[in-house]
């Protein structure tokens, strides 16, 4: 059974940053694909970066290209997202999802494992 613990979250002021954290454990993490989602009261499950199994491609939202970054290291089995000149509309539970069938997909429910998420507050 793979598990998906997530960390890093905080508050922090617009403009600053963060770096998330997601540990998997239970599985053969390089061979998934991984994605950071966010999710805000109120609204849906939200995609916000995908990473290949071996790094090479990256895919994000437009709302976070050119200010957010999604790495793994598959000898650590984590994958992080460096979150920089963040926003208050960033703020949201951040998850990390599991690809196990290589969808190579931006839903959610293409995902089938999921860690406990993890805070993100951006403050005016």
């Amino acid at each position: 059974q793979v598990q998906l613990v997530e960390s890093g979250g905080g508050l922090v002021q617009a403009g600053g940053s963060l770096r998330l954290s997601c540990a998997a454990s239970g599985g053969t993490f390089k061979s998934y694909i991984m994605a950071w989602f966010r999710q805000a009261p109120g609204k849906e499950r939200e995609f916000v970066a995908r990473i290949s199994r071996s790094g090479g491609s990256l895919y994000y939202a437009d709302s976070v290209r050119g200010r957010f970054t999604i790495s793994r290291d598959n000898s650590k089995n984590t994958v992080y997202l460096q979150m920089n000149s963040l926003k208050p509309e960033d703020t949201a539970v951040y998850y990390c999802g599991l690809d196990s069938q290589l969808r190579i997909a931006i839903r959610a429910s293409a995902y089938d494992y999921w860690g406990q998420g993890t805070q993100v507050t951006v403050s005016a």
